[in-house]
């Protein structure tokens, strides 16, 4: 029976993923901007116009643009990528530096600041990501953003937990894998990912029908016999602006 559980697991995972030929070597940022008060449109606007064609031609991916859907605090959320750590580095002080950004903030911020504050987290791609591209499918999907921070110890067990059951489960229960990354910064313990969802109630349903699958309860009781392996959950829905590349 265990046999057929975990064949089933590995036929679920490779159909509901794309895998790269070679390891993903890129340097990922995940920023969240925080608007200023009555200037998240006016953001938009400087990133629709301005900003992502600037990222581009200073060597920068744009992967995907996204907004809460419960955005009290004003949040611009994305993802950009580079071929390394040094060329992302080199492409912000290049981008930082060029003229015509510089322009266009003296323009766009004539009337005060677009933004309070920037929250900046480096990744790396895991050994199970899906292969990380710009697409665009059914329309008005649901995006949802998730944070996993590992309890002490148990982030190695973590990733197994995923790379072997939990991917292969979201799939079978109708979630769609973007991106599975794990921070760099230095003392950090934190899985960053991503799924796409059809919609907020087929997001509540495959998360309902995941629980309760025996399989995942399964999974999680023989991984969590020494312990849970997180501490902290967190969990953001956004849908796509209409600038991303992911849709």
């Amino acid at each position: 029976m265990k046999c057929l559980l975990l064949l089933s697991l590995v036929v679920y995972a490779c159909l509901g993923r794309a895998y790269a030929a070679e390891p993903d070597t890129r340097c990922y940022e995940l920023r969240i901007y925080y608007a200023a008060p009555g200037k998240l449109d006016a953001l938009e606007a400087r990133f629709r116009d301005h900003t992502c064609k600037l990222f581009e031609k200073h060597g920068f991916t744009n992967i995907g643009y996204w907004a809460p859907l419960d955005n009290a605090e004003n949040k611009l959320i994305y993802v950009i990528s580079s071929p390394s750590r040094e060329a992302h580095d080199k492409a912000w002080k290049e981008f930082g530096a060029d003229p015509e950004w510089k322009k266009v903030v003296q323009e766009t911020e004539a009337n005060g600041k677009l933004v309070t504050r920037i929250d900046s987290i480096h990744l790396k791609a895991t050994d199970f990501s899906p292969l990380i591209t710009p697409s665009v499918q059914e329309p008005g999907r649901l995006f949802e953003l998730r944070t996993y921070t590992a309890a002490a110890g148990k982030m190695d067990a973590l990733l197994a937990r995923f790379r072997d059951y939990t991917l292969a489960l979201f799939t079978k229960h109708g979630m769609t894998h973007i991106g599975y990354w794990t921070r760099t910064d230095e003392g950090t313990n934190q899985l960053v990912y991503i799924l796409a969802h059809k919609s907020k109630e087929a997001a509540e349903e495959s998360w309902k029908a995941f629980r309760a699958d025996p399989a995942w309860t399964e999974a999680k009781r023989a991984s969590e016999l020494n312990g849970s392996l997180t501490e902290k959950v967190e969990s953001v829905l956004m849908s796509p602006v209409d600038f991303s590349p992911i849709k």
